[in-house]
């Protein structure tokens, strides 16, 4: 078959059906219910507030993935954004009535606490995440200002991101091609050739997504300025009792402490040469003297013949074979999701940028989204995504409240799944060329993840450290991106992305800032855990799956020192893992040379 489209009907039949229509309703109704209702801070009253905010979050979360997976494949779809708006402002209307009962909470002391949650196993169930808010006491505004600071971010910091997703959503960009024609496509169709082997159509498609990203600078500049603004004026209003540093709501998010982060991007810092070797061997490959920006991502230039091309038939059959050399229930669940139809990949013209797993909440439906561009590039996606999608049906047991694991905890899967693909590739590979073409992801990898994130953290950081003085303009923007890059690409690129702060969507999302780092954490710590997978033998895939479902309802320092006893705030952990990524970028080495 080619690439598929959701089957979105375990949910809703379109968004005309009349069940869509009663279960807005329905949240509208108890939303409002909640909302009126007298405010009783007693036991019994905080016990059902819990109880009634959690549900109807669960009806909310399911019509809101709906909207937005309808909208991620057309981003032109006005009744779809129009949903997912909507359920944006209840989402806001729904922690408002629900503010009062909060507070109550987090100021509660630890006998009543304790006595709230005695009730039943639902409730003990929201002890982790209620004691997280709990260490935020201290920053809390009163209730007045947090329900203020909901409504208003409605159409204020979430409209940010729903301005920068409606811009690249219907974006066309035109290939300027070498023969002298034009070719004129979506924004996320050229994203994906950057990913493949066309060698005629990358260089153009490049430079067609930094005109296009340059024509529209000033928006893109205007959102990540409006962003920041307003989480730098909510940190200071949060200030009363302590100073709130711009990386603290992101740390508390991830669920680690700044040790750990300190400690991770230090060890990044001093391996540099590992990453940028990796690029120079890219470079090597690609006949020339550094690696391009355009080539940074693609697949690995063919050593005899035609470059390899993959169908999404033969990327399914790759990664169920890999699965099974874990366990047949990893392998069975992928053709769960293919017969389901729980996977989006075909190409679009009006598709968004990117590529991401999501879920009904209600149904615990995992679904994964992404465009298919017939690359290993795009095999290893697919494989990424679905090992969220196995990270949420391991899970879906579990009471919801329970599974909400961060991102640093949600990217161990993921990039787990990519390394069980590598290495079943890795191993089946019967000559040197080969071996020399799945390598060639390690080293692609190790140049994303130890360089290039690396890359959009400290210009994060060191955007935000001047952002509370000022405001940036495009030109700024660029040339602290173009900085940042030099300084952790060093010799092995040939000049920096300088649209980069513009076409990397992560730095345009609403509700998380410092989407970056977590992908770093997640690929050096899934290092860890894949390193246990020969040693542990049959027992690993029960302790794989059993470190997944704690992931929602502990730190994350918590998680590593029960299931690898090792600290995350030691540089050992990351220096090991770091170690491993270069042997591998070794081999690729002595096997051209």
């Amino acid at each position: 078959m080619t690439a598929p489209s959701w089957d979105l009907s375990i949910a809703f039949q379109s968004l005309d059906d009349p069940k869509l229509t009663e279960t807005i309703g329905s949240i509208e109704q108890r939303i409002t219910a909640f909302s009126i209702s007298e405010v009783i801070l007693d036991v019994t009253h905080l016990q059902q507030a819990i109880l009634e905010k959690e549900s109807i979050s669960v009806q909310l979360a399911t019509v809101a993935s709906y909207g937005n997976c309808i909208a991620s494949v057309d981003a032109s779809n006005a009744q779809a954004k129009a949903l997912v708006n909507h359920m944006t402002k209840l989402s806001s209307e729904l922690s408002q009535a629900f503010s009062p009962y909060l507070d109550a909470i987090v100021n509660a002391p630890t006998e009543l606490f304790e006595l709230v949650l005695s009730l039943s196993d639902e409730l003990e169930a929201q002890r982790f995440l209620l004691e997280e808010e709990r260490k935020l006491v201290a920053t809390r505004l009163s209730v007045k200002e947090e329900q203020l600071l909901s409504a208003m971010s409605v159409d204020g910091k979430n409209a940010w991101g729903r301005l920068y997703d409606n811009i690249t959503g219907s974006m066309k960009v035109t290939l300027q091609l070498s023969d002298g024609t034009d070719e004129t496509m979506g924004l996320s169709q050229a994203a994906s050739i950057l990913y493949g082997s066309d060698t005629l159509r990358r260089e153009p498609a490049w430079r067609a997504i930094q005109l296009a990203m340059k024509q529209n600078q000033e928006s893109f500049s205007a959102i990540l300025n409006a962003l920041s603004g307003w989480r730098l004026t909510e940190y200071q209003k949060r200030s009363s009792a302590a100073p709130v540093h711009f990386l603290e709501p992101s740390l508390h998010g991830s669920r680690i402490e700044q040790a750990t982060l300190d400690s991770m991007i230090s060890v990044a810092k001093k391996n540099r040469a590992v990453g940028q070797k990796a690029g120079c061997l890219m470079a090597k490959m690609f006949g020339t003297e550094k690696l391009t920006p355009w080539d940074q991502l693609a697949s690995m230039p063919p050593l005899v013949g035609e470059a390899s091309s993959y169908s999404f038939d033969e990327a399914i059959i790759i990664i169920k074979e890999a699965f099974a050399g874990v366990s047949q229930e990893m392998a069975d669940f992928v053709d769960l999701m293919v017969k389901n139809g729980w996977i989006d990949a075909a190409p679009q013209e009006t598709k968004r940028l990117g590529a991401y797993c999501t879920k009904f909440a209600d149904s615990r439906t995992p679904l994964v989204f992404m465009t298919w561009g017939n690359s290993m590039s795009d095999v290893l996606t697919l494989a990424h995504e679905l090992g969220h999608a196995f990270h949420n049906w391991v899970m879906r047991d579990m009471p919801l409240c329970k599974t909400k694991y961060p991102m640093t905890l949600a990217e161990t899967a993921s990039i787990f799944a990519e390394n069980v693909v590598r290495d079943a590739l890795l191993a089946k590979a019967k000559t040197k060329e080969d071996k020399i073409e799945m390598l060639w992801e390690e080293l692609s990898s190790a140049l994303a993840l130890t360089i290039n994130i690396p890359v959009r953290y400290e210009f994060e950081k060191a955007f935000y450290e001047q952002r509370a003085t000022k405001e940036f303009g495009p030109e700024q923007l660029s040339d602290l991106m173009s900085k940042t890059w030099s300084e952790w690409y060093g010799d092995a690129m040939s000049e920096p992305d300088p649209m980069f702060w513009a076409s990397k969507l992560h730095f345009s999302i609403p509700e998380v800032s410092f989407y970056n780092y977590p992908y770093l954490f997640g690929y050096l710590f899934s290092i860890g855990v894949y390193a246990q997978r020969e040693a542990k033998g049959e027992h690993f895939y029960r302790d794989y799956v059993s470190l997944l479902r704690d992931t929602g309802s502990m730190r994350a320092e918590e998680v590593v020192q029960k299931h690898l006893q090792m600290d995350l705030t030691q540089e050992t952990f990351w220096q090991q893992s770091l170690e491993r990524v270069s042997q591998q970028i070794d081999e690729f080495e002595r096997l051209i040379s």
